[in-house]
């Protein structure tokens, strides 16, 4: 599976994002009420995130912390990342990501990104934001 669909595959529910962001399930769904985020549904309506969506969180949280207002952030975010298409998956889909990547592939993945922290040219912002869990 190529690194880019990984990234964008949905797999976090919203307790494990609430974990890894700091951030309150109100302040989920408010980022995800103006457009900020847009995770995937379930058939049962349920959010899952991927590790764009978990990057993008982390982005807007240090942006709020340094007083840049949801109005800013909208425009730095728009500035930062052109449109992309969009790509479904289904429930399928879905599910073989989950089987493949047990919880110590995805503990690996993360740690691998967060201390080589290069994606694209650029550092993550998650690279400071889920060090904490790594010692």
């Amino acid at each position: 599976m190529k690194d880019e669909m990984r990234r964008t595959m949905p797999l976090f529910s919203i307790g494990i994002v609430k974990s890894l962001t700091e951030l309150s399930a109100r302040q989920i769904r408010y980022y995800e009420e103006h457009q900020l985020i847009n995770p995937a549904r379930t058939e049962g309506n349920r959010r899952l995130f991927s590790f764009n969506d978990v990057e993008r969180l982390l982005e807007i949280k240090s942006l709020i912390e340094k007083g840049i207002n949801l109005a800013g952030i909208k425009q730095v975010l728009t500035i930062q990342e052109p449109e992309t298409p969009e790509v479904t998956y289904t429930e399928d889909d879905i599910q073989e990501a989950q089987e493949e990547l047990s919880e110590k592939e995805l503990r690996k993945m993360l740690k691998n990104e967060l201390f080589q922290g290069n994606r694209f040219g650029k550092s993550s912002l998650r690279q400071g934001e889920l060090s904490r869990f790594f010692h």
